[in-house]
Order: C-alpha cells, then sequence, then structure tokens
C-alpha cells in the first residue's frame, strides 16, 4: 500500500494520521507539488495528492481513501458502525469539504482580500462548533473517530494561515491539543508540518 502524499498538503495529512492510525505497513511516496511525477497524472485524473495505490486499486480523494482503509483494516475503528450514526458521520465529512476545507486553498494565495475573506469563513465556522467540545471530548463523544482525523490537520495550520480564533473558541482550541498530543498524530507529521507551529 503506498500513499502519494506532499508535505504540507493538509489532505495528504489526513491519510498519513489514519495510516498511522491502523499502525499497518505502508509506504509514502513524497511528491513535490512543484515538480510533480509523471505517474502521478497517470494514476490521478486531477494530478492531485493524495492518491492511494494497493495493487490494482487507485483511490483519491482523502475522505474516500481513509474510508477504504478503515473498512480494508477495521481496528481501530474510525468510522461509526451502526448505521444512522454513520450517515451523520459522513454528512458531517461532507460539511467539512464545503464550510472549511474548500477555503484552504484561497487562504495559501497571495491575495490579500481573497486570503482575508477565507480565513474569515473559517474563523466563523470553526466559533459555529466550538461549544460542542464543552460536553465532548471528540466530534462524536468520548470516542476519536475519523471526524477528528478530518478536522484536525486544518487546527494544526492555524497559526499557519495567520487564523485567530476569538475566546469564545476556547473549547476547540483545548480540543486541539487534545487531537495534537495523541502519539499516532505526531508520527503522521511531516518535518515541514511540525514547522508549521512554534
Amino acid at each position: 500500500m503506498t500513499l502519494y502524499s506532499t508535505a504540507t498538503c493538509p489532505f495528504s495529512h489526513r491519510c498519513r494520521i489514519v495510516l498511522h492510525e491502523k499502525d499497518m505497513d505502508f509506504q509514502i511516496h513524497d511528491v513535490d507539488p512543484n515538480n510533480k511525477p509523471e505517474d502521478l497524472a497517470v494514476i490521478s485524473p486531477y494530478g492531485q495528492v493524495p492518491v492511494l495505490v494497493e495493487r490494482d486499486l487507485v483511490l483519491y480523494e482523502s475522505n474516500i481513501i481513509n474510508e477504504y482503509i478503515d473498512d480494508r483494516f477495521p481496528h481501530p475503528q474510525l468510522m461509526p458502525a451502526e448505521p444512522v450514526m454513520r450517515a451523520r458521520a459522513r454528512l458531517l465529512l461532507h460539511r467539512f469539504e464545503q464550510e472549511l476545507f474548500c477555503h484552504i486553498e484561497t487562504a495559501e494565495q497571495n491575495d490579500h482580500k481573497l486570503t482575508d475573506s477565507a480565513r474569515k469563513t473559517i474563523t466563523e465556522n470553526l466559533t459555529m462548533i466550538a461549544s460542542l467540545f464543552d460536553k465532548q471530548k471528540y466530534m462524536l463523544g468520548d470516542e476519536y473517530s475519523m471526524l477528528d482525523v478530518a478536522i484536525a490537520p486544518l487546527l494544526w495550520r492555524l497559526e499557519y494561515y495567520s487564523i485567530r480564533l476569538p475566546k469564545q473558541a476556547a473549547p476547540l482550541l483545548k480540543y486541539s491539543e487534545r487531537l495534537f498530543s495523541r502519539p499516532l498524530f505526531i508520527d503522521a507529521l511531516t518535518p515541514s508540518e511540525k514547522m508549521m507551529r512554534k
């Protein structure tokens, strides 16, 4: 099983977290985003990472990759087993993409007007969910899940993206520290990602 990944991509980061959580054998193929290998264009229709290759299977899109890994190696299980909770988890993963992660590319650009707007939207959307962590440890309660995996790379990069959360988001920041203190989260970080936080 090989993951094509870049050192700073939050979507690749998600997949590396899941691979480490599963404690399985895998290879990371580091891709230079400024000099992508030709074989990446062949296996990925969008020429983007992450891409997971296992024998004849090629998967792209981080949430699809992660759900496949979770199904293939079910211990520890990261997606809820019960169909209603599983559907709710998928819906929340979709919301993360639509309300948070779709703004990341803009937040990394040099256009101040666009980046300020993206940062503002991410800040507002994160602040809205902060109160959830007044009452529970993780996204779905006391159990670490795929939802925590999905949002962790963004939370790790807040400082890097110059996003400052307001005081009312304090429970979210405490939740973030819980995620970051997990040994397997630390193991999944690249040297470049470690340097994103001072």
